[in-house]
């Protein structure tokens, strides 16, 4: 049975095909999810955080800008964007322990984003929870 983590994992590979331009993702989310074997409450989990995050993408995003020492949105690398967007979702959205959210996004950082994504993570999701 898949984990919370490897469900966010899948939800973080789903925002970046977003991110990139395929919108159209969303139709193909049951199936995504099966191939990756989430399942049952993991793919309600999942399910929650993917449409979530893209139901308040313009406050995530507004979110994410407010905190960005310098650059735009931009600037962000799309793997980096997808994981702050998710966890920024968490944060304000989701009632899970703020530090169990952050711990996750920077571990998937380490696994899927550049050697230096885990310390801008760290710090945005930092400055988020403190706001």
């Amino acid at each position: 049975m898949a984990t919370r983590t490897q469900a966010r994992e899948s939800v973080i590979g789903l925002l970046y095909a977003y991110d990139l331009g395929n919108e159209g993702i969303a139709k193909f989310l049951d199936e995504i999810l099966e191939e990756k074997k989430i399942r049952n409450n993991q793919k309600d989990f999942a399910l929650k955080l993917f449409n979530g995050t893209i139901e308040n993408l313009e406050r995530i995003n507004a979110e994410i800008v407010s905190h960005l020492n310098q650059g735009t949105l931009e600037d962000i690398g799309s793997v980096e964007k997808s994981i702050l967007r998710l966890a920024i979702f968490e944060i304000l959205f989701e009632d899970l322990p703020k530090a169990v959210v952050i711990n996750e996004a920077i571990e998937l950082s380490k696994k899927l984003a550049s050697d230096g994504a885990p310390k801008f993570v760290n710090g945005l999701l930092d400055k988020v929870v403190k706001a």
